[in-house]
Formats: C-alpha cells, sequence, structure tokens
C-alpha cells in the first residue's frame, strides 16, 4: 500500500523529466534560463522587502525614543527647584520647547562658537584698549573731565592728593553703545531668588551689595596719601542732592555712596567678606566682584565699599588706626585690656581695642593666613623670594620679634573699641606644614560663634550659599569646582585650628561685644 502510494506521487515527476529530456536542446535551454530569471526576481523581491520594513521600524523607533527624552525633560522641569548641594533657589525655565539634551554630536557646535566669536570679542577689546591706555593699564594718573586727557604722576607727595572727576557717560559711549548699557544696567549681578537673603547678611549688607554690583558709575576718583597706594575711587548714583554733593566735594573723596576698586589679583577680599558673616565675626567691609569695560581690559575687580568714618579727621590725617609693636601686642594680651568694659591704667600700655577683638582678628587671619597685620615681617612662616616681606627685607627684622609693628590695626573714629579688617589679602597657596601659627600667639580665648561653624561641619553649605550670590566673582573663579577648591584649603585650615585649640587648652566663650 506505501509503495502504490509513493508511485502515485512520483509518478507525474518522471513523466515531466522524461518529456523535458525528449525536448529538443534549444527548448531545454530556454526552460532553463526562464527558471532562472523567475527565481532571481523573486529572490530580490523577497530581501528588498524586510529591510525596507526593518528601516521603518527604526525610523518609528527613533521618534517614540526622542519623543520620550522630550516628554522625560519637559514633565521633569519644575518651575522653581532648589539645588540641594548649595541650598541656593535655581530658575528653571518653563517653556514646554526649551529642552536641554546632551548629546555628542551637539557638543561641536560650542566649540565653534569659542572659536569664532569670542576673538572678535577680544579684538574690539584691544581697539579700544589703544585710545584709552591709562584706565587699562594703571590708576597713578590724573584725569581730566569731559576730554578724557592723561597726565602721568607717578611721584608720590607728601599731602593728600584729589584728582579731578572723570565723566563716566563720555567714558561709556567710547567702551559701548549706550542702548547695550541701558540693558546692562537692568541685570543684577547679585542672585537672590528666595524672598530674603541668608540669615547672616545685614539688610545693610544686601543693599551694599547691590549698589557695588549695579550702582550706575557717576564718576571716578584717584586719591593717594604720601608713598602709600592711591585708591581708585567710584561714586554711583543715589539720592544725594546736588547742592549737597557739591558742598561735601571738597572736604570728603565721597559726596554720596561709594566704592574703592581694587587690582584684578585681590580676590581674597571678596572670599573674606563672606567668611567673615559666615562665621559671624562681621568686621569687614562689604565686597563684591565687579567688572569695569575701560579698566583692567575688563577684567573682573574686588569692589569694597566706601566708609568715611574711617577717616574721622579728615583724608589728609588718614585712618583711624592703632600703632603698636609686637611685644606692646603680648602685653595687651596679658593685661585683657577693656575686658568687662574695666578701664585699664594709665600705665598699662593698652590700646583702645577691646580684648575680644584681637582673639577675632587671630581666629580670621589664621584661616585665610593674612600675615599683613600681625605678622608683617613673615617671621611664622617660610616665605618665598616673591613675598613682599622678603623683596623690601622686612624679613631680616625676625630676630628683634618684639620691635615689629603691626600694619592695618583699623578702627572707625566713634568706635576706638572695635576692629575694622581691612586690606584682606589672603593665601590659598599655603600648605598645612606652612601654615603661620604666629598669628595665634597669645590668644587664650576664642569666639564661639565662630568655632561653633567650625565644628558644625555645615562651613562648606553655607560658604557655598553665601558665595552664590556673587555672580560675577563665581564665575571667575570657574563657578561650582573652583569655589570648592577655595573651600577646600579652609576647611583643612579649620580643622588645624580645631586641633590646636583641643591641644592647647584654648577657651571657647561668648564674644557679643
Amino acid at each position: 500500500m506505501g509503495k502504490s502510494r509513493f508511485h502515485c506521487l512520483c509518478f507525474p515527476f518522471l513523466r515531466l523529466t522524461s518529456s523535458f529530456r525528449r525536448c529538443p536542446l534549444s527548448k531545454r535551454s530556454l526552460l532553463i534560463a526562464t527558471a532562472c530569471v523567475v527565481y532571481l526576481v523573486f529572490a530580490v523581491s523577497h530581501v528588498g522587502y524586510p529591510q525596507q520594513h526593518r528601516d521603518r521600524r527604526t525610523d518609528k523607533d527613533k521618534y517614540r525614543h526622542t519623543r520620550g527624552l522630550y516628554n522625560i525633560e519637559t514633565n521633569g522641569a519644575h518651575p522653581h527647584s532648589e539645588d540641594s548641594e548649595t541650598g541656593a533657589s535655581l530658575v528653571v525655565p518653563t517653556r514646554s520647547n526649551v529642552v536641554y539634551i546632551t548629546l555628542k554630536s551637539k557638543r561641536l557646535k560650542p566649540a565653534n562658537i569659542r572659536g569664532t566669536v569670542r576673538p572678535k570679542l577680544r579684538k574690539k577689546v584691544r581697539r579700544n584698549k589703544t585710545s584709552n591706555s591709562a584706565f587699562t593699564q594703571n590708576k597713578f594718573s590724573t584725569w581730566e573731565r569731559g576730554a578724557g586727557q592723561i597726565e602721568p604722576n607717578f611721584a608720590p607727595k607728601a599731602s593728600w592728593r584729589e584728582t579731578r572727576d572723570v565723566d563716566y557717560t563720555s567714558l561709556d559711549t567710547i567702551q559701548k553703545p549706550p542702548k547695550d548699557f541701558a540693558a546692562e544696567s537692568h541685570s543684577s549681578s547679585i542672585r537672590i531668588y528666595s524672598q530674603r537673603a541668608p540669615p547672616w547678611f545685614s539688610p545693610q549688607d544686601v543693599r551694599a551689595m547691590r549698589f557695588l554690583a549695579d550702582a550706575r558709575v557717576l564718576r571716578i576718583r584717584e586719591v593717594s596719601h604720601g608713598d602709600s597706594p592711591s585708591l581708585l575711587i567710584f561714586e554711583g548714583e543715589t539720592g544725594v542732592s546736588p547742592t549737597r554733593r557739591n558742598h561735601t566735594k571738597r572736604s570728603n573723596a565721597c559726596a554720596g555712596q561709594c566704592g574703592v576698586i581694587n587690582s584684578p589679583v585681590d580676590t581674597a577680599e571678596v572670599f573674606a567678606f563672606h567668611l567673615d558673616r559666615v562665621l559671624g565675626l562681621n568686621r569687614t567691609l562689604p565686597a563684591v566682584s565687579r567688572k569695569f569695560r575701560f579698566l583692567h581690559d575688563g577684567q573682573p575687580c574686588p569692589v569694597v565699599s566706601w566708609d568715611a568714618s574711617l577717616y574721622p579727621e579728615g583724608l589728609a590725617a588718614g585712618r583711624a588706626s592703632v600703632r603698636l609693636t609686637w611685644g606692646d601686642y603680648q602685653s595687651s594680651l596679658k593685661q585683657r585690656c577693656w575686658h568687662k568694659n574695666l578701664s585699664p591704667k594709665p600705665d598699662s600700655g593698652c590700646s583702645t581695642i577691646h580684648h575680644y577683638e584681637w582673639s577675632k582678628l587671630a581666629l580670621f587671619d589664621f584661616l585665610l593666613q593674612i600675615h599683613s597685620r600681625l605678622d608683617q615681617s613673615c617671621c611664622g612662616f617660610r616665605p618665598r623670594k616673591e613675598d613682599v616681606c622678603v623683596v623690601l627685607g622686612h624679613h631680616a627684622e625676625c630676630g628683634r620679634q618684639d620691635r615689629v609693628q603691626l600694619a592695618d590695626i583699623v578702627h572707625r573714629g566713634h568706635d576706638p573699641r572695635h576692629l575694622v579688617f581691612t586690606n584682606n589679602k589672603g593665601f590659598f597657596d599655603r600648605n598645612e606644614d606652612n601654615l603661620d601659627f604666629r598669628l595665634l600667639e597669645g590668644i587664650k580665648e576664642l569666639p564661639e560663634q565662630a568655632v561653633s561653624v567650625l565644628r558644625s561641619r555645615r562651613l562648606r553649605e553655607k560658604l557655598l550659599q553665601s558665595l552664590f550670590l556673587d555672580q560675577t566673582y563665581w564665575e571667575s573663579q570657574g563657578g561650582r569646582q573652583g569655589i570648592d577648591k577655595l573651600i577646600d584649603v579652609i576647611e583643612k585650615r579649620a580643622k588645624v585650628l580645631l586641633t590646636y585649640i583641643n591641644a592647647h587648652g584654648i577657651k571657647v566663650i561668648p564674644m557679643n561685644v
């Protein structure tokens, strides 16, 4: 039965092959060629269809994938978010068509922008630099009002010298069109996104910071006294009447509200101001970082608030300061001058400064390694050859330590008990094995509020939150990465200081005086 079924199935195939053999050779060749052509057409059509179908599926999946990224970014954006590390509120764009996606192919575009646009801006600055070279090269010059003429004057004078006013409007017109300046004046570099500033800033601090960063400059004056470096003071637009401004112009360097422009290398002034407020010392003058298009090629410059109370007897008499030698300073620490508001004896040798002020100054100077006040001769560490104390030969005076003079011991004219920390040129490049412990010599107490901040391990958080307010300074230091490096140095020194406190039995007490 099985064999008969097999023969039935194979019989047609056998008949076809036998008839194919009996056909002429030409017909057999034609049939074979036709079969080959049909097979090729069939094979090509079946191979192309899966490839086309696969391409359609790929495009569809790609569209779904990209649409999913847009939905994720759009739905994940909040109108107001808070940075968990800095603690500062950040404003995030709320428009649905604004999407931030990082792709490798997109990274070439910013590189091309940096290579083509910014050099054009630098060429423009160089072109303006030739016409106002004195504003970009040095500040020891005399400016004529409205004309921009410059008369170099490098010879120091014995008496106070005040230059004429500089018409800022005329200078600014040369550097930048008025339209761009008007747009710039509306944007503030002080970033306060929440309803109030951090608690360590007073309302007066916030107003001073906004003035220094955003005030329209009316005039600039250069003043000098003796052999000391001159001061570059700018006067901002305030509510002072013109009559009063003209009346006070001759007797004061500033008729209204002013700021002192420092060199771009003195950026530590801004960091010192924020550190002072975070620690609760409140002894520095407000300082921000600001750019002036006609000074230092537009680099960010520290601007410190001008305080006329530091010159109670007029500019010619200089600042209200205390002259002390290292020996007198150590003697006053032992006598605890003005402690508990007790007047010292006339022959005690005490100065007008309260005893607690030296503790605050020592802590502040140690964290920033400011030696220009208590250790002007660099006797407490290994100075470099290029340091000022070595260049001027002051380091050789360390053999007579008791006769070494203190410097920059400044107070306000109406408040002789409290210090004002000025010229805060700190050093962040000094290693832990070369710190100036001479700054802590003779100190037996330290302020409780400042030490509690160091012990709380929240110094970094507070400094980040505070420094974030000054956008110009933040960006000039390299953003978050650069600021973190500076805070790393302060944190390491804080650990050293805490170890020193425990090892020497230094008392930590409230110093609210």
